[in-house]
């Protein structure tokens, strides 16, 4: 599941909205004592927050991955080696705008003639492969051992108790929003007659004046939608109206034990049926945004005048389509993996995960298959607030805090553009062994499905931001290896000791270097740096 959903709905409580050492020889960005910067007070332009993941700590009091400068003082006009970015999540709109130009094409496939030439087992498989059919929807991996009805598996009862308490906090959540749906929509109405405005400003709703008690309670929701940051009640409506689909999608399809989403007619654990779905890998409704996102972050075409720039300038993206709107199956990401690996990906982006996996062995032997493919995979640490060294999450490449099975994955937490004590994304997960790198994740402006555009957050799209620079490194020095990328990006992070807020909980304060492995966040420019003295030496 995108748990790790593409945006983070704003839920509403009650009646009102509530929410839900660097390697020798690296140039630092910043000053060596970065924790002695100035923090940024005023607040981002609307540029920079379309565009602050790019941006120098240094520089800007931001802390983006300095891919600006990378560019501006490294990369300049020296495009590299094509390199192949295999995104394995929801359908991407390969026809999008600002990813015309950044598509793979199989070279071995002839497009729609109903053959598998390349004789890969995959018929047609031009841009990719879609395991999962014409699906959208699916159950969470709980609901389905619910659904099996084996009650004398070990975590049935857990299971069984987790879902209903899911269920209840949901219905609740969803009388909330509705609750308030209508009380805004009730605001709205009244407010445009008084003001007789159609759009009326924050300004118009402050000047008004009147002993009417409905009208001045009215005013005050209206105050309160503006204090959390929106601009006009329509655009609350908006997401409010956006998050009750969510809402309603999770009672009816994620939490329904009664639900069967899957189509492709395989048995999901059987590993020996491999060759299911078709080659549609776009999105098969409206909504199916959370791919063509990632893909922007990682590759939409750079200074073409359109959207945001993708952090990889010579990359062609794979779309592998194998995450629903619900948990993903292991089988199909087993078999994604596998897939990018045996058709040239050098990359590989993951943002998706779940905290149950009957079949977890089988995504660890195909990330250690792709180890042997000299394929790195870029994974998404997870959107929980969770210390991931003491929770199982999946996919991953050990078993607890255990030995990992090979060298090539790395996985990502999340930043604000908050330098300071907000710097770490309250949503994010975290964990001194478990998460290796943190990267900007909040409110990240991207690729929209239909040529449109969106910021949104997540620990998801924290994942292609160092896929992008991944990328760089092994289109610049194709001759480096997947773990020697792993440990370039790593190395060359910005290290931070300042104490910062952890799960989005004021008094949860940790310091920043016990959060993850590197105990640093991604930094483009010095990787670069630390990759040509790498590669110099190889």
């Amino acid at each position: 599941m995108k748990f790790i959903k593409s945006f983070a709905i704003a839920a509403f409580a009650a009646t009102t909205l509530y929410n839900c050492g660097s390697a020798p020889g690296v140039v630092s960005t910043p000053m060596e004592n970065i924790d002695a910067l100035p923090l940024k007070i005023s607040e981002l332009t609307e540029a920079e927050k379309n565009h602050w993941s790019h941006l120098d700590l240094k520089r800007d009091t931001i802390p983006g991955m300095s891919v600006d400068r990378a560019y501006d003082e490294i990369i300049k006009n020296r495009k590299g080696s094509t390199t192949i970015v295999a995104i394995i999540d929801s359908g991407i709109d390969i026809d999008h705008e600002d990813l015309q130009g950044a598509i793979w094409k199989n070279p071995k496939e002839i497009p729609n003639n109903g053959k598998d030439d390349d004789n890969n087992g995959y018929v047609d498989d031009v841009y990719g492969w879609n395991f999962l059919g014409d699906a959208y929807n699916e159950q969470l991996e709980y609901v389905r051992l619910l659904a099996s009805g084996n009650t004398s598996h070990p975590r049935y009862a857990e299971a069984k108790a987790e879902r209903q308490s899911e269920y209840d906090k949901y219905v609740g959540i969803k009388t909330n929003y509705e609750q308030f749906l209508q009380q805004i929509k009730n605001a709205d109405d009244a407010l445009k007659r008084e003001t007789k405005k159609e759009n009326y400003t924050e300004d118009d709703v402050n000047a008004i004046k009147t002993n009417n008690q409905t009208l001045q309670q009215y005013v005050a929701v209206a105050k309160y939608v503006y204090s959390l940051e929106f601009d006009s009640l329509k655009a609350a409506t908006k997401e409010l109206t956006e998050g009750l689909v969510d809402i309603t999608d999770r009672l009816n399809y994620n939490l329904n034990v009664d639900f069967k989403g899957r189509t492709t007619g395989d048995n999901p654990d059987d590993m020996t049926q491999k060759y299911y779905g078709n080659n549609n890998v776009k999105p098969v409704k409206a909504s199916e945004s959370h791919g063509t996102h990632v893909a922007g972050i990682v590759a939409a075409i750079r200074n073409n005048g359109k959207g945001g720039n993708g952090v990889a300038n010579n990359v062609k993206i794979m779309s592998i389509r194998a995450v629903p709107n619900g948990d993903e199956y292991d089988k199909d990401v087993a078999l994604a993996i596998r897939y990018a690996a045996d058709n040239g990906a050098k990359v590989i982006n993951t943002s998706f995960g779940k905290y149950y996996s009957p079949h977890s062995d089988w995504v660890r032997e195909a990330i250690a298959y792709a180890a042997t493919k000299d394929v790195l995979i870029v994974n998404a640490a997870g959107n929980e607030g969770t210390d991931l060294d003491t929770k199982n999450v999946y996919p991953n490449d050990a078993v607890g805090t255990g030995p990992e099975v090979a060298d090539n994955f790395i996985s990502v937490g999340s930043l604000d553009p908050k330098y300071g004590s907000g710097l770490v994304s309250g949503f994010s997960n975290f964990g001194k062994i478990n998460v290796d790198i943190f990267a900007p994740g909040g409110d990240i402006y991207s690729t929209f499905p239909n040529n449109n555009y969106k910021a949104v957050g997540g620990t998801s799209m924290a994942s292609p931001g160092v896929a992008g620079i991944a990328a760089l490194i092994r289109s610049q020095y194709p001759k480096l290896s997947a773990p020697q990328v792993k440990k370039i990006i790593m190395d060359s992070g910005l290290a931070l000791t300042t104490k910062v807020v952890v799960g989005g909980n004021p008094s949860n304060v940790k310091p920043f270097s016990t959060l993850s492995k590197s105990a640093k966040i991604a930094n483009a420019y010095n990787a670069l740096i630390l990759a040509a003295q790498v590669a110099k030496n190889l």
